[in-house]
């Protein structure tokens, strides 16, 4: 193969620049809505090429997105979007497409729905599995109101693997509200014979017509006292048996909703039609839609999980514009935790619908009997992992940290409570970049050292962060060790592997005038802003610290008493973070320094952008350290102070 090959051409007929409200394509004809269709997918295929993005889940969901606008009001009726990411083409259709360029750049579109950026985004989702429910508590609020509107949540087939959408399902069915939900399969494959007859069947006995008869009839049946509720019950079963024999919806009947599908997810005058139907029927009904990932792009086709998430690429070659110089700490995770897995049987890695993401995928292909993929099922694999740690074995739990935000009550109680020993390889942690406030992992330092039993540690390098594998892998009870996203610095790596002792820290650099302490990915902006320091006569240390929990409060409060000047420094939320450790440590030893400043992530939630940028927005990069510093010493050279302001 050449180069990648767009399926769909552009007719250039200029549909897309003409829609500025969604109302619009209500007077397109079905031609014209294929012609937007492929305007879309152009227009989307060029834009993350530059921008990076979710390229493979948008694609496939162009139709789908055209008809539900077709069909529903979006100013009037609520359409959510689960998990988000597959919401591009939705955006270009709600008046956003002038600024669709600017996407997940910094104060540019989110790569996600954000109810503060347009009236049409009816709920803020970036984690997954949600939009059951928060389209339940929206139909259960229209109810109330006595609102007339419809709600519709948009749910893809890997997003229904998690307990939340099916306790929404539940309840949808018991409360018996109006709500659509639209079930995005784009893995389930079915010959088009039987996709065909489920399809018509599915439609039909859910038609408006039929439906009322139904009702009629049911209602002239109950009114036969004795005779008729039973003749009743029989005819529901047949009519529901005939449904399950031909479709896979006896899990939503028995749920308490009505089924339709499996439809092409691709027809868009197929899904207009059912939409049609399902808009008129009374209840909770689910329409299974059948879609490709990556439709329309020849290389998002043939490898949608490579084109899930990109960064800038080339279109033609489908090659990434951004090549690192260094191994990803998430290779060196991966590599590291396969190494020891060959060596320990014991050792078991979970991953909740992330192999490739966090980096277990190498050492699910060496080890398939001890690698397990639980799904969107974040809860489940940290409970999971408790068991097996119970039985001897050594679990490792590798999640994106913003995700394990999901499963801390299994956390606290599952694991810390029994003092388990199940390791938590904490991927993203820190700031992640373009995909914005749902996925920073600026939180987990502050919600994990509160647990009683936890370990917490953080590497300053890849070459650190192998050998804090092999320290979780060894330590009996539960820890995490929590890492950034992106390449390492490109040190030299140990060949051996070695546990470090648990609560020892590293004195990087000696110095009289104020300490710095920083954890993680924040100790190399620290030794940076101590040599600028050193050029201007100031004698700063620096203390890899490692360990969040516990502390090394011997070699911490040995250097704060030398120089009586202390900054703390993490990419992590300051309140309960890594500087408030050393607060209540200094507290605990009853030390109070001259003076004190923490640097972190403030009071609110970081928006979406480069890493770089957001580290100099929250004031933890190396330019911030340095100021902090002159300010703690009442520096008063004001040229140096505008120099890096």
């Amino acid at each position: 193969m050449k180069g990648a090959k767009l399926k769909n051409k552009v007719v250039g007929s200029g549909h897309l620049t003409g829609i500025e409200v969604p109302g619009q394509l209500k007077n397109f004809s079905n031609q014209q809505l294929l012609e937007l269709a492929d305007e879309i997918r152009a227009r989307i295929i060029s834009t993350v090429a530059e921008t990076g993005g979710h390229l493979a889940p948008s694609l496939g969901v162009v139709e789908l997105t055209i008809a539900l606008h077709c069909v529903f009001d979006a100013a009037y009726d609520r359409i959510i979007w689960d998990v988000g990411h597959q919401a591009y083409a939705h955006k270009l259709l709600t008046g956003r497409q002038k600024d669709f360029g600017t996407l997940r750049q910094y104060e540019g579109l989110s790569g996600f729905p954000k109810r503060s950026e347009s009236k049409y985004d009816a709920f803020g989702t970036g984690h997954s599995s949600t939009s059951i429910s928060a389209g339940l508590g929206i139909s259960v609020a229209n109810y109330l109101k006595k609102n007339q509107a419809r709600t519709i949540a948009v749910i893809g087939d890997g997003s229904m693997t998690a307990g939340q959408a099916f306790e929404g399902l539940n309840n949808a069915g018991d409360l018996a509200r109006n709500l659509i939900v639209v079930l995005n399969d784009n893995e389930m494959s079915i010959s088009p014979n039987v996709g065909s007859l489920s399809s018509f069947l599915s439609r039909k006995l859910s038609g408006k017509t039929l439906t009322y008869l139904k009702r009629e009839m049911e209602d002239f049946l109950n009114s036969i006292p004795g005779v008729g509720p039973n003749i009743l019950q029989v005819l529901r079963k047949s009519v529901d048996s005939l449904i399950s024999f031909f479709t896979p919806g006896m899990l939503f009947q028995a749920l308490q909703f009505k089924y339709i599908g499996p439809i092409n997810g691709h027809r868009i005058d197929k899904l207009i039609e059912t939409f049609e139907i399902a808009g008129n029927i009374e209840g909770p009904v689910l329409i299974h839609v059948l879609t490709k990932k990556g439709k329309g792009y020849e290389l998002a086709e043939k490898d949608p999980t490579r084109f899930h998430g990109v960064g800038a690429f080339d279109v033609t070659s489908g090659r990434s514009l951004e090549q690192p110089v260094n191994l990803s700490y998430t290779k060196i995770f991966g590599r590291t935790l396969k190494k020891l897995g060959d060596s320990n049987p014991k050792v078991v890695a979970i991953t909740a619908a992330m192999p490739q993401g966090t980096g277990v995928d190498c050492f699910a292909t060496a080890h398939p009997e001890r690698f397990f993929d639980v799904g969107i099922a974040e809860q489940h694999a940290v409970t999971f992992a408790a068991g097996l740690a119970t039985e001897g074995f050594q679990p490792v739990v590798a999640v994106y940290s913003t995700f394990l935000q999901r499963a801390y009550d299994q956390v606290l109680h599952d694991v810390c409570l029994q003092n388990l020993p199940v390791v938590f390889a904490l991927d993203r942690g820190g700031l992640v970049g373009e995909d914005g406030p749902t996925h920073h992992g600026v939180f987990d330092l502050s919600f994990l050292r509160v647990m009683p039993n936890m370990v917490v540690m953080a590497p300053k390098d890849e070459n650190e962060l192998q050998h804090m594998v092999k320290t979780a892998v060894d330590h009996q009870g539960p820890i995490a060790v929590r890492y950034p996203r992106g390449e390492g610095a490109g040190v030299k790596m140990d060949e051996e592997l070695r546990a470090l002792e648990i609560g020892k820290g590293e004195l990087l650099r000696e110095g009289k005038d104020l300490l710095l302490v920083a954890i993680g990915s924040t100790v190399q902006n620290a030794m940076e802003a101590a040599e600028r320091l050193e050029g201007e006569g100031i004698d700063a240390a620096v203390i890899n610290a490692r360990f969040v929990k516990p502390l090394d409060s011997e070699l911490i409060l040995t250097w704060a008493e030398k120089t009586g000047r202390v900054i703390t420094v993490e990419e992590n939320a300051l309140q309960g973070g890594f500087g408030s450790a050393v607060l209540e440590m200094f507290e605990e030893e009853s030390f109070f320094p001259k003076a004190f400043k923490r640097l972190g992530v403030c009071d609110f939630f970081v928006p979406h952008g480069n890493q770089v940028l957001l580290r100099n927005l929250c004031g933890i990069d190396t330019d911030a350290i340095e100021r902090a510093a002159l300010r703690l010493l009442n520096y008063n050279n004001g040229q140096i102070l505008r120099a890096i302001r």
